[in-house]
């Protein structure tokens, strides 16, 4: 577990800080990550790689000549925000246009797509890919729904190495493709990991067993086998990971036996002797490979083994140099020592006016006061929230909507505090959440937050039933348009939308908004604990989707407490 924090909270914030203390002759912080400290040739590409933190030295770790111009770090084991990704992006690019590279995760996804869409709008030249190389995690025919795991490093790896060659947007983009369609990982757990302050493991490996398939994120195997010796663990992953390239003629591969973070070195050295052995036998010849931590997760132990075949161009970027923190092939040529201009967080424009009328701002008032207690009711149901999430996804939901929600009630005082009026509360609080949760949640309730509040304004004198409904309407709307999750996938849209059917039927009835709420509140709550006979056909717990059977969907079971404790609020006030 870990035992070295100040406040869990703030645990990636005080890393980072840590990290580029330690190596400013590579890197430097920025808003949302760290970009290189040193200068690049003007017009080259850009590669920023990223995801969440917990993974060192994936990714902050691999910023620096010959490798990342920059990383986006979001909290432990949770997708940076759009915010974060625009940041880092805008300070890394230099002229040549920019690719952001991170793993097939739906966090990730609709952060960083968020993110180059702003860019694109600035002028700039943007790309995104996202990393699909865990074998367990969909088969070849859904292969575009696998999530990126070890092989997102050699993936950067190439790309990195492609844009130091000068090669231009499309290019750098066509040899990230050419790696992702050439790399597979299979990876096993021995035991789980604990995230920073947290008295418990995300989940354990029966004593006696192994976790096949799992993921880097706490997730744990899709299945549980009997603990193997270290070479039938090596003949479990070189068959998995070797499997779907058994035809193709190419020979000489890149290898990466991984710790994920508690396997020692001498473990995986030992492995590594079996692994090298059946490769060989298998015919390939075995180019540069690497053994150690390279993309981990917390203290889990365990390892996964990533193959990339190597065609010429391919073995030719694997092979370049490289000098970063965490990772160096010949770098006597790479280094220079003039600096770059400092790198600053670009300023966040106000999306609304603040000014309002009286009526509006006393309406805003009173959405601070229901804030701040939903606030209250979330940070108090964090530990559950997290369980729910951890028994088939990464355990970050309670901490993920503790985070957003602070955020979001900062932002909400701000406006109050300049007199702003309710729409101007919805909108700021709603963008404060999407930049400091980042993640799935904190992506979608930061735009239902933002649609509600710009489907009101800042001058209405009174609060119609309707337009109450129209506002949480338009907020769940963004939520399924954003997510393109449907009603039986076990997300939060399974409690969002029978609330706000029966908040409908009841409005439309002549229900008075408050009895209206309530009783559509307990439509939610019924609704979220009935996702328990669910299993998830979309996002980070698709994979481990049978053994969510029985526990109710994380989002589903937020939105519910949330939705009630409005009601209870009220009541009482």
């Amino acid at each position: 577990m870990t035992h070295l924090t100040n406040d869990p909270a703030v645990f990636m914030e005080e890393m980072l800080e840590g990290f580029c203390a330690l190596y400013p002759q590579y890197v430097e912080l920025v808003s949302g990550g760290v970009v290189r400290s040193t200068e690049s040739k003007v017009g080259k590409v850009s590669v920023v790689v990223g995801g969440g933190s917990g993974h060192y030295p994936a990714f902050c770790g691999v910023v620096g000549p010959g490798f990342a111009d920059g990383a986006v770090v979001g909290n432990i084991f949770t997708s940076p925000s759009a915010q974060d990704a625009y940041n880092v992006g805008k300070a890394a690019e230099n002229g040549g246009g920019l690719l952001f590279i991170t793993g097939n995760y739906a966090g990730d996804v609709l952060n960083f797509n968020q993110a180059q869409q702003t860019l694109l709008d600035e002028g700039y030249q943007v790309k995104n890919f996202y990393v699909t190389d865990d074998v367990a995690s969909a088969s070849v025919a859904e292969i575009n729904k696998r999530r990126g795991i070890a092989g997102d490093f050699t993936v950067f790896k190439i790309a990195s190495a492609a844009a130091e060659e000068g090669l231009s947007l499309n290019e750098v983009e066509r040899l990230a493709v050419h790696a992702n369609d050439y790399t597979r990982t299979l990876g096993v757990a021995f035991d789980g990991c604990t995230l920073p302050g947290a008295k418990t493991p995300l989940f354990n490996v029966p004593k006696g067993k192994m976790g096949l398939g799992l993921g880097i994120h706490g997730e744990p195997g899709v299945s549980e086998d009997a603990m193997p010796s270290a070479h039938q663990l090596a003949e479990i992953l070189v068959s998995g990971a070797l499997k779907e390239f058994e035809t193709n003629s190419i020979r000489k591969i890149a290898v990466i036996l991984n710790g994920l973070g508690a396997t020692k070195y001498e473990e995986l050295f030992v492995t590594w002797k079996s692994v090298a052995k059946l490769i060989e036998d298998r015919g390939y010849q075995i180019v540069e490979p690497e053994v150690g931590e390279l993309v981990t997760s917390l203290d889990m132990a365990g390892c996964s083994l990533t193959i990339m075949l190597l065609d010429e161009e391919l073995e030719r970027l694997w092979k370049a140099s490289c000098d970063t923190p965490s990772y160096k092939k010949g770098v006597s040529s790479l280094r220079t020592t003039k600096k770059k201009h400092a790198a600053t967080d670009v300023p966040k424009q106000a999306h609304v006016q603040l000014s309002s009328s009286k009526e509006s701002h006393a309406l805003a008032i009173a959405a601070l006061s229901i804030l701040e207690n939903v606030y209250e009711q979330i940070c108090a149901a964090e530990e559950e929230l997290g369980r729910i999430d951890a028994v088939a996804g990464d355990g970050d939901h309670g901490r993920g909507m503790v985070k957003g929600l602070h955020a979001a009630v900062d932002a909400a005082r701000e406006v109050v505090s300049k007199s702003g009026g309710l729409s101007s509360l919805f909108v700021e609080s709603g963008d404060a959440w999407a930049a400091k949760a980042g993640g799935t949640s904190g992506v979608l309730w930061g735009s239902a937050l933002n649609a509600a509040g710009k489907s009101l304004n800042n001058v209405d004198v009174v609060l119609t039933d309707k337009e109450v409904f129209s506002a949480i309407s338009a907020g769940i709307h963004s939520i399924k348009t954003l997510g393109k999750a449907e009603l039986g996938d076990k997300t939060m849209l399974d409690s969002m939308l029978p609330f706000i059917e029966e908040l409908e039927k009841k409005i439309d009835q002549g229900d008075p908004i408050l009895i209206a709420w309530g009783q559509a509140a307990e439509v939610a709550r019924v609704s979220a604990e009935a996702t328990s006979s669910l299993t998830p056909k979309i996002g980070r717990a698709r994979p481990l989707a049978e053994r969510s059977l029985g526990t109710p969907d994380a989002g589903a079971t937020s939105f519910g407490l949330i939705v009630n404790s409005i009601h209870e609020f009220i009541t009482k006030n």
